[in-house]
């Protein structure tokens, strides 16, 4: 089997885990091997039944194309494979653990602990003093395990108080899909001009229609009103309103889109995936919710493909979910501005000339002022601030019923 090409521009992969063992009995169509590539992680389905002999290590980069396991088809499958091979690998373990517990060297005696034991003597406790070292942290070497002058003195002061708490580390090999999203993070910042402006927006509006028709929108769509299509909609309003947020820097060139391909950031378990919603300017609220939600579960469940993460001509990413107040976020390069959604808190503000509690959200928009000047940034989330807070007129034309397709 040769390493299938994941998507266009794409050169090599990284075997993130083998599914199966070397020798192991597969099926056509098993997955046997998920691969890292810069942009996702795909599972590698073997193509032929038969014993699989693997040909690259975990953590392996393989170039496109090239071959990573053979399948031996002409082979029978063994009779009971699964049932035998489990039980094999049971009886192996339980084996392999008694041998370990009858070679075990017979453990020293243990040293007599009396009222001396890890007490220091008094050279070895003005000494101790003198370091700012707690006798526990010193190991005595004396009789009964005593501290002695030669302990104290060849003792080393730690950073701080010793707690006698675990000081462990681990390392890990940083995956192919999550060394790209540090150094286009990188780029990002280092390669812009990125600039950050912030607003606020009532969303007690978003919060009465939501209450009123969020049942029967769910009963009749399938999918729930959330927050994403309203964003997602006055994005897209203002993205019309001022098309420069809608272009990207290419060379010498300012190439600007007439349409909205909106990309989506979503945790996932590899981490961050940004899927994109095509054309967003010609869907619905049904339409951008079921979309929203199709592309979520499949990013989360690491079926999201290469092609559906391609492309994006502005992004919106929700901090909010996890509590986040404000951020800065970075532009999702070639990209040249995104939106920062955060978590909607109740807070006092000024309405008709008194004091009201309302649900605010604090949004940001960080652009790249290469392309983008001040004036368009600011009136740009301006523009999606007056439209969800009047999303009624500026995003459903006045009719309600007919922008849920009630």
């Amino acid at each position: 089997m040769k390493v299938p090409s994941p998507g266009e521009s794409i050169t090599e992969v990284e075997i993130a885990e083998w599914l199966v063992e070397d020798g192991d009995y597969v099926e056509k169509d098993q997955a046997i091997a998920e691969v890292d590539s810069d942009k996702a992680t795909l599972e590698l389905p073997a193509e032929a039944s038969g014993i699989i002999t693997l040909k690259a290590e975990e953590g392996d980069a393989v170039a496109v194309g090239a071959v990573v396991c053979l399948i031996d088809t002409s082979a029978a499958k063994p009779e009971g494979s699964a049932e035998s091979s489990s039980a094999a690998k049971d009886e192996k373990e339980v084996s392999a653990k008694k041998e370990v517990v009858a070679e075990k060297a017979p453990q020293p005696a243990k040293a007599k602990e009396t009222y001396a034991s890890g007490v220091p003597s008094p050279a070895a406790k003005k000494i101790l003093d003198e370091k700012g070292i707690d006798s526990n942290a010193v190991s005595g070497s004396g009789r009964d395990g005593r501290i002695t002058k030669e302990d104290a003195v060849s003792s080393v002061p730690s950073m701080g108080s010793p707690t006698g708490g675990n000081r462990g580390e681990s390392r890990s090999k940083l995956s192919m899909l999550r060394r790209k999203v540090a150094e286009r993070l990188v780029s990002a910042k280092n390669e812009t001009a990125m600039l950050t402006t912030f607003n606020e927006v009532d969303m007690s509006a978003i919060f009465e229609l939501r209450n009123k028709y969020k049942v029967d929108f769910k009963s009749k769509h399938g999918v729930g009103l959330g927050f994403m299509s309203f964003f997602t909609k006055a994005v897209v309003k203002a993205l019309e309103m001022y098309p420069a947020v809608n272009s990207m820097i290419d060379g010498k060139e300012m190439v600007s889109y007439d349409f909205c391909d909106i990309s989506i950031a979503v945790s996932g378990p590899k981490g961050l995936m940004v899927p994109v919603i095509r054309n967003a300017e010609n869907l619905t609220f049904r339409g951008v919710e079921a979309e929203v939600k199709r592309l979520a579960i499949r990013a989360r469940e690491g079926e999201i493909t290469v092609d559906e993460m391609t492309g994006g001509t502005f992004t919106i990413t929700n901090g909010g979910v996890f509590g986040s107040m404000l951020s800065t976020p970075i532009i999702n390069p070639p990209q040249s501005a995104i939106l920062g959604m955060h978590n909607i808190v109740e807070r006092p503000i000024a309405r008709d000339g008194a004091i009201a509690i309302a649900p605010i959200m604090y949004v940001a928009v960080s652009y790249d002022h290469r392309i983008i000047d001040g004036k368009e940034s600011v009136g740009f989330l301006v523009a999606i601030k007056e439209a969800l807070e009047n999303p009624e007129e500026l995003l459903m034309d006045n009719n309600i019923k007919k922008a849920l397709e009630m």
